[in-house]
């Protein structure tokens, strides 16, 4: 195999990486499909030009860490591997779904992945992390917890009281913060007191990194060494991912302009989708053909998944009161 001027892994996984930036994408825009055409309830977060974090992320991480994201966190689950149909079924509000149609596309979850937790509420996933990390500590399970925030997340309270607990404990915690420049509409650049947010790291005493968060290879090299020191028992670190949401904060959510044309171009140029594809056939590891032949195939896929949640029902009115820890119609706490 030809040098790849990429890192040292091999081709299929080079490749592995690609389509599921691609899996991300073409579920999401099929996502937005449906919720334009009155067929999904509420907004949509896509993540569309940040999948290269998402993507890296999950590449550096181990098989049994956890994954703890935010209200922009579709693509976690689908780059790990999670069903296709099941998430799409949850977006759309079907009983089938991964949350049984009840919590919608902020808050998906799925445990069999590692995508134990997500929420619409800044920050309140990283005392969540932190526990999770707590009790991988006490079980010595080794597993690692990836705590995500945004910019915008960055300067809530619930930050910093877990990156402190986090660092005085030595947890097995990595926080990553997805930095695409925009609290909703606020920039970054006017909110945040420092220019790199990875820079607050020394405050508690563990290591700060800044990745660029276009390239997937990068993401995954920072994130492994992150995640090998958290298991080892050297404590958390805080890795921040420059990147670009090249959408809206949320489809269906109407806002004032608030970036200009030039600057969404100039980040559009560096799609990573887009990138990393010319720079894998540019190296020789995979011809423009093979990599159409894997595109088509994840277009059958969310096409499949689509059709699946579209001939699935609501959930019960009934079922309003499942899984709760009390059932109002007994007026008692359920029997697990």
């Amino acid at each position: 195999m030809p040098a790849t001027g990429l890192d040292e892994a091999s081709a299929p996984t080079l490749v592995d990486l690609w389509q599921r930036m691609v899996r991300i994408r073409r579920f999401e825009e099929a996502a937005t499909r449906l919720l334009r055409s009155g067929r999904m309830p509420g907004v949509l977060h896509n993540s569309t030009g940040q999948e290269a974090v998402v993507v890296g992320t999950c590449a550096g991480i181990g098989p049994d860490d956890y994954l703890v994201g935010t209200h922009r966190n579709h693509g976690y689950p689908v780059a790990r591997g999670a069903d296709l149909t099941t998430l799409m079924a949850e977006v759309l509000g079907r009983a089938p779904g991964v949350c049984k149609g009840k919590a919608g596309e902020m808050h998906l979850i799925a445990p069999e992945v590692g995508a134990f937790f997500s929420s619409g509420i800044l920050a309140s996933g990283l005392p969540i992390a932190v526990g999770t990390a707590v009790t991988a500590r006490m079980k010595r399970t080794g597993r690692v917890t990836i705590g995500i925030f945004g910019d915008g997340a960055s300067n809530e309270g619930a930050v910093h009281e877990s990156m402190n607990l986090a660092s005085i404990w030595k947890l097995p915690i990595v926080f990553l913060c997805e930095n695409n420049g925009y609290a909703v509409t606020v920039p970054a650049s006017y909110a945040v007191s420092v220019r790199d947010i990875a820079d607050r790291a020394r405050g508690y005493s563990m290591p700060g990194h800044v990745v660029d968060g276009e390239d997937p290879c990068a993401v995954a090299e920072v994130i492994r060494a992150a995640v090998e020191r958290a298991r080892s028992g050297e404590g958390p670190s805080l890795v921040e991912a420059k990147t670009y949401r090249t959408v809206d904060h949320a489809e269906n959510l109407p806002s004032q302009p608030y970036r200009s044309d030039e600057e969404v171009a100039q980040w559009r140029a560096r799609d990573p989708i887009v990138t990393f594809r010319a720079r894998l056939v540019a190296e020789g590891i995979a011809s423009d053909e093979e990599l159409e032949s894997v595109a088509k195939q994840i277009e059958d896929d969310v096409s499949a998944a689509v059709a699946f949640a579209l001939e699935s029902p609501f959930p019960a009115p009934e079922a309003l009161w499942d899984d709760m820890y009390v059932d109002a119609r007994l007026n008692r706490a359920p029997a697990f």
